[in-house]
């Protein structure tokens, strides 16, 4: 078995990949923009460096040299904020690079299993009273980004609708882990804190909304929910991919707190506020779960622990 996953390089594709590799026991190969990204994969995966918005022509060629049996679309722009500074350049790059995937399989002799990865952002103003969420919640983009995913999401449908490419689509929930940048919440409280640990930045903590409440799961609980939905998903079907237990983001960042004995303060940065925040967000996965016994299982203290140990490791390399 062959799998291809575009984006390889990035936080989740790296977990993917050496899951794939290591667990599933797959012949890997991979999609990079950069080929220094993913260069401590390369002994284990079949390397490529190019771009989901590369000439179709190339992008076909590498599906046809693969001849994948699985392909994970990872390849997107995933930082809501930068969506709404350059809206065009999230959409484009999401809903052009996920039509050039879909192109590119059918293209094939035998057309591969494709996981189309959309986002619990879809679902955007959540009431209340429709926690926790079903794949049958209605979509309420708040976002450049959301709208991109929806796009996404709704490009794999078509592709199964109307040419019956076997497509299975997820809407992962908010994951975190060892390997993610810091644009994101946690990898960036965890590296602040690390920072302040190696007496690089003053003791004092910018941060954003935390009243906000999400549903963190781990990346490599996601990772493992992904192999499962494309081995054992029903084609054309929508799965969310969830801890299904929801954390306020001052209950994130305590968390990590309490993992250092250095005292720092916490001051509220405007710059990090969204335009627009949903105050909790609450995934269930009754529907995956029923088909394939998957649960998120890595509990969000050793998450942190193990992103903290990873900062921690990242500044002390630097400053040798």
């Amino acid at each position: 078995m062959k799998a291809l996953i575009t984006g390889v390089g990035g936080f989740v594709g790296s977990h993917l990949a050496s899951y794939l590799v290591e667990k599933a026991g797959l012949d890997v190969w991979g999609l990079d923009l950069v080929e220094g990204r993913a260069a401590a994969l390369r002994p284990r995966i079949t390397l490529h460096v190019g771009n989901v918005l590369m000439d179709l022509a190339a992008l076909k060629d590498l599906f046809a040299a693969a001849q994948p049996d699985l392909v994970f679309h990872l390849a997107a722009q995933a930082f809501v904020p930068s969506s709404w500074k350059d809206p065009w350049a999230t959409l484009e790059n999401n809903i052009r690079g996920q039509l050039n995937v879909l192109l590119a399989a059918i293209a094939m002799e035998k057309p591969p299993r494709i996981l189309v990865v959309g986002s619990a952002d879809e679902y955007g103003i959540v009431l209340p009273e429709e926690l926790p969420i079903s794949e049958t919640n209605p979509l309420r983009p708040n976002s450049p980004y959301a709208v991109s995913k929806v796009a996404q999401d709704m490009l794999g449908y078509q592709y199964y609708a109307s040419h019956k490419l076997p497509v299975v689509r997820v809407r992962p929930f908010n994951h975190i882990g060892p390997g993610q940048s810091a644009a994101f919440v946690t990898a960036d409280f965890a590296k602040q804190i690390a920072e302040v640990e190696a007496g690089l930045r003053e003791p004092v903590m910018r941060v954003g909304n935390l009243g906000a409440r999400r549903d963190f799961s781990d990346v490599r609980d996601i990772i493992h929910g992904y192999y499962l939905a494309l081995s054992e998903g029903e084609p054309g079907e929508v799965y969310n991919l969830g801890a299904e237990r929801s954390y306020s983001i001052r209950q994130v960042l305590d968390g990590l707190l309490a993992l250092s004995e250095t005292r720092v303060a916490v001051e509220q940065d405007p710059k990090r506020l969204r335009p627009s925040d949903v105050p909790e967000i609450l995934a269930d996965c009754t529907r995956f779960r029923s088909r394939t016994g998957w649960r998120a299982e890595i509990p969000l203290e050793r998450s942190l622990e193990d992103i903290l140990n990873y900062w921690r490791s990242r500044i002390r390399d630097k400053s040798q």
